[in-house]
Formats: C-alpha cells, structure tokens, sequence
C-alpha cells in the first residue's frame, strides 16, 4: 500500500483528491519528509512542532490528533511487510470554491505517503555545486516545509543528479543559504558554521539536531560562499539521508568522509537512533 487517507490504506492508482483543493489551486499545503528506523520516526517530535507551526501560521486546523498519524505511520510499515520506508505527511488546505475565501481552513486534506526506502550507505560522498538560482525569500516571517516549491523544482534542473550532487543556494544578498533538499554545515579548523534562520533558510529537524548534539560549537550567521570554500569539512542533513559528506564542491576538495568532525557526528547520530531503540 502506498497512502493513508481518512483512516485507510490506498494503492496509488486509487488515491483521489479535489480538484477544488487550495493546496491545488493556490499552492497552500505543508509537509513532513521522514524515513523510518524499524517501523518508527526517529525525531518525530521535531517534525510534528514544525508541521504545527505552519499550520498555525495559515490558519488551518488539523482534523485528526498526533497519535492517529503515529498509528498510519504503523499500519503502511506493516502493510509492506514490515519494511522501513521513506514517508511525506501532507496537509492541504481542502477544497473550497475558487477565490481566497475562507478565513480558516477547518477541513484540510491529510495525505501519508510511503515510498521504498533508497537511500546510499551512511558515509557515501556526495559532490557539490552553487547554483545560478537564487533562493527565494519564505512565504511568511520564517521559512515553511510548504508546496511553494518552485523555486527548488527550478534549481535542481540545473543537476543531472540529486542522488550524488547537491546543489547549494546563495540568498539574493550573495549569502550561503541551503541545499536543494539539505541544510548545509562546515567545519574550519575544528569549528562548526550553519547559516543563519534569518537567511530565510528551513529549520531542518537534522539541522536542529547538529546544533543541539554539544559535540561542537556552531557558530550561526550571515556567510559568503567564499568562507564555505575555505572550509576543511563541508556536509549536509535532512531526515531521510541524515548526514552526508560534501567531498567536492566545483574544483575544490575538502576531507569528505574523512573528516574527524562529520565522523564524530556521524558515529553520535547512530548512538542516538540506537539509544532511542529504534535501530
């Protein structure tokens, strides 16, 4: 089975949603991506305060409690064997007739999606490239795991592969921001530096993680491309792939999965998932 909707399991080819959707017409819906880990959501909480968030943000009202999408992560693992998966839950707006009329959105359209989990062998390099798109500013005062995703749709037809190449954003201010589907981090000389929110970047759940692990000190703040590059380690995050190794960004090479700081991350990350008994 590939979705849970209203309380049941669909094949895709039986899943239906309204034409008259808001997150059709006007692009207003939110999601989560997140894999599994022996049938459970390593981070859940993270990834449900964020959802809720948004929802709050755009005024529309969720229909079924948390434990009820815990339970439909549960029954789509068990109706595929068991198998761990690679999950999107979408909240849509719900369908309403053309125009912006509702001032709240009372009957949003719940939608969870699992995929077969293909993801590479923790450790696996990935290559890097900045990007000729700039990254847009978010739809309100912070940035929403929201369908506005043209802009990302836009960056990645400048890759041939998002399996072994990342893309990485400059804000219009020429500001490091993100990777297509990725927070990006990178170490000089010992030290951690992210982007700062206010680039109007995604607080990634990962990202969240990284900086609250106390393995490093993470400097957070406005950065050129320039200081990424002079960098020793360069890696990625998101929840499905976790913490990805940058060995080469254009021309310039940096220590991948050699480096003494993603590994010390990358060995807490899997204590973590372990000590949460869920791997």
């Amino acid at each position: 089975m590939d979705a849970w909707k209203d309380g049941r399991l669909y094949r895709a080819d039986e899943l239906m949603v309204s034409a008259y959707d808001h997150g059709f017409l006007y692009g207003l819906g939110f999601f989560e991506t997140f894999r599994t880990y022996n049938g459970k959501v390593f981070l859940w909480d993270a990834h449900w305060n964020r959802l809720c968030r948004a929802l709050s943000d755009f005024r529309i009202e969720l229909p079924c409690e948390e434990q009820e999408l815990i339970a439909a992560v549960a029954a789509l693992t068990e109706a595929n064997h068991g198998e761990d998966g690679y999950f999107r839950l979408n909240i849509s707006a719900g369908p309403h007739d053309i125009g912006l009329q509702p001032s709240y959105y009372k009957k949003p359209t719940v939608i969870l999606y699992r995929k077969a989990l293909q993801i590479a062998t923790r450790g696996t390099e990935k290559s890097a490239i900045w990007l000729e798109t700039v990254r847009n500013t978010p739809e309100s005062g912070m940035r929403h795991k929201s369908h506005h995703y043209a802009n990302n749709v836009q960056a990645r037809f400048e890759l041939e592969s998002l399996a072994s190449c990342e893309g990485f954003f400059l804000t219009v201010d020429g500001f490091v921001a993100e990777g297509i589907t990725s927070n990006i981090f990178w170490s000089t000389n010992g030290k951690l530096y992210t982007p700062s929110l206010q680039t109007g970047i995604l607080a990634g759940t990962t990202r969240e993680w990284v900086r609250n692990c106390s393995l490093f000190e993470v400097e957070e703040g406005f950065f050129t491309k320039d200081e990424l590059e002079k960098a020793d380690e360069v890696f990625i995050t998101n929840a499905v792939q976790e913490i990805i190794p940058i060995k080469q960004l254009g021309k310039i090479q940096f220590w991948g999965n050699a480096g003494p700081v993603y590994k010390a991350l990358h060995d807490s990350y899997k204590r973590c998932i372990q000590q949460e008994g869920i791997e």
